[in-house]
C-alpha cells in the first residue's frame, strides 16, 4: 500500500515546507536525525493540519480508494507531516492502537520514514511521519516519466532497505508487515526511506498480511502468519521489482534464473547500463531470498554483506543519480516564477519567462560610449557576455554558460 505519491505535487500551497526539518517551538528532537520525540497529538489539531482532512490533501497511491488514507498535514510548528488514518474497524481497541504506535516510535534510523506521533480518540485512528516529498518506489520504477531509475540508483535502495531491516532487527522489531515497492519513500534529496507504518500491525488482530497472493510467502499460506523468514522473501521480492522494472511473480522469475534466462529478467530500459557481474551477484541474492523453505533464506546481516559491494557511485547523491531537481519540493512560497526557476536551475524556464517580460540583450549598447573610454579588458567582457547573450537567445545554454562564466573571469 503506497503511502506517498506525485499527486502532492499538485495540491495547493498553504504551507511552507522549507521548514519541514527544523524540530522548533519546543519539539524534543534528535541530534542526528532531527526528528522529534514521539507523542500523541489531538484530533482536533491534526483535523487542522489536514484542513478538516480534506480530499485535496490525499497522498495515499490509490487516492481516497485506498483502506487507509494517508494525507499531508502542516503542524502548528510548521513541520510538514504524512498522516495516516485509518479505518474505523482496523483498531477498535484505543489502548492497543497506542502502545503499538509507541513502540514503533521509539525505533529511530536514518533509512526509516520515522513515527512521530498518534492519535486514538474516539474512532479516530491515525499515525503522525516524517513527510517524503520524492513519491514511492512505485512511481520511480514502474510508471517513470522522464527516466528510468538508474541502476546505481536501485542497488542504494536494495542497500538502504536492508540497513533499515537490519536496524529493525537490532530493535527487536523483526516483523515488516506487506514489504513492497509502495513503502519505499524517497526525501527531498531523493534518499530512499522504508517507511515506518509497515511495523505496525494492520489488522485487530495483527495477523493479516494484505498482499498480492502472487507475493505472499508461501508459509504465510500454510499458517497464516509472518515471520522474520517471511520479510527476507518479501526482500527479495523487491529485487525483482529493482531488476526488472515490473511486477514479475517470484515462480516466474525463479524458472527464469533457473533457465540461466537472467537477460530476460533485466529490465529493458536499463540499456545494458550496469555491470553483469554486479546484476548477477543481485539475482543470486534475490534467489537465496525467494527459497520456499523459511529456514533456507539468509538473514538481514547477510544482505547487507551482499549488496554493500555493488555501491560504485556512493560519492553522488541521489538527487543527482535520480535527475531531480535539488529541492524543488521545498522552494518557499514567496519566489516569483523567475526565483523558482533559477532554483531549480531550469534554464529553458528562465529563458522563456525572460522573453515573455521583453528581456533584450545589450546589442549597440557599447556604442553609447566612446571606444577610448574602454580599455580592452573591458571590451573583451563586453564582446564575451554578447556572445553569451545570443546563445542563451538560441537556446544553446552550454555555449552561453562557457561565455558568461568566461566574462566573469575577464
Amino acid at each position: 500500500m503506497g503511502c506517498l505519491h506525485s499527486k502532492t505535487t499538485h495540491l495547493p500551497s498553504p504551507d511552507d515546507p522549507s521548514s519541514q526539518l527544523d524540530p522548533a517551538n519546543g519539539d524534543q528532537a534528535d541530534e542526528e536525525l532531527q526528528v522529534p520525540a514521539f507523542k500523541e497529538y489531538g484530533l482536533s489539531e491534526l483535523r487542522k493540519a489536514t484542513n478538516g482532512f480534506s480530499t485535496q490533501y490525499i497522498v495515499s497511491e490509490s487516492g481516497e480508494k485506498a483502506p487507509n488514507v494517508v494525507f499531508r498535514g502542516k503542524l502548528e510548528n510548521n513541520r510538514v507531516v504524512a498522516v495516516k488514518r485509518f479505518s474505523k474497524l482496523s483498531w477498535p481497541d484505543a489502548q492497543q492502537f497506542v502502545e503499538e504506535a509507541a513502540g514503533v516510535g521509539k525505533v529511530r534510523h536514518k533509512r526509516l520514514v520515522n513515527l512521530i506521533g498518534c492519535c486514538a480518540e474516539g474512532d479516530e485512528r491515525l499515525l503522525v511521519a516524517e513527510y517524503m516529498p520524492n513519491d514511492t518506489l512505485s512511481k520511480h520504477l514502474f510508471h517513470w516519466d522522464k527516466q528510468p531509475l538508474p541502476w546505481e540508483m536501485r542497488v542504494r535502495v536494495a542497500y538502504y532497505i536492508a540497513q533499515a531491516l537490519d536496524h529493525c532487527n537490532t530493535e527487536n522489531r523483526k516483523i515488516y508487515h506487506d514489504l513492497n515497492a509502495y513503502r519505499v519513500l524517497f526525501d527531498e534529496d531523493g534518499d530512499p526511506h522504508l517507511s515506518s507504518f509497515g511495523l505496525m500491525k494492520n489488522s485487530r488482530d495483527g495477523k493479516s498480511y494484505s498482499t498480492n497472493l502472487a507475493y505472499t510467502p508461501p508459509e504465510f499460506l500454510r499458517t497464516g502468519r509472518v515471520t522474520p523468514e517471511s520479510v527476507i522473501y518479501s526482500y527479495g521480492t523487491v529485487l525483482l521489482d529493482l531488476l526488472s522494472g515490473k511486477h514479475i511473480p517470484p515462480s516466474h522469475a525463479l524458472d527464469l534464473i533457473r533457465g540461466k534466462n537472467v537477460l530476460l529478467l533485466m529490465d529493458s530500459s536499463l540499456e545494458g547500463q550496469y555491470a553483469n557481474d554486479d546484476a548477477t551477484k543481485l539475482v543470486e541474492l534475490a534467489s537465496k531470498c525467494l527459497q520456499s523453505e523459511a529456514r533456507d533464506r539468509p538473514d538481514a546481516k547477510f544482505l547487507l554483506t551482499a549488496v554493500a559491494p555493488l555501491q560504485k557511485q556512493k560519492e553522488v547523491a541521489s538527487y543527482v543519480l535520480m535527475g531531480l531537481p535539488k529541492n524543488t519540493t521545498v522552494l518557499p512560497t514567496m519566489l516569483s516564477p523567475l526565483g523558482k526557476a533559477c532554483a531549480r536551475m531550469d534554464l529553458t524556464a528562465v529563458h522563456d519567462i525572460l522573453l515573455k517580460t521583453g528581456y533584450k540583450d545589450e546589442e549597440g549598447a557599447e556604442n553609447e560610449l566612446s571606444f577610448q573610454e574602454w580599455t580592452q579588458q573591458v571590451q573583451e567582457m563586453l564582446n564575451t557576455k554578447k556572445f553569451g547573450d545570443i546563445a542563451f537567445r538560441d537556446k544553446d545554454f552550454k555555449s552561453a554558460i562557457d561565455y558568461y562564466s568566461k566574462s566573469l573571469e575577464i
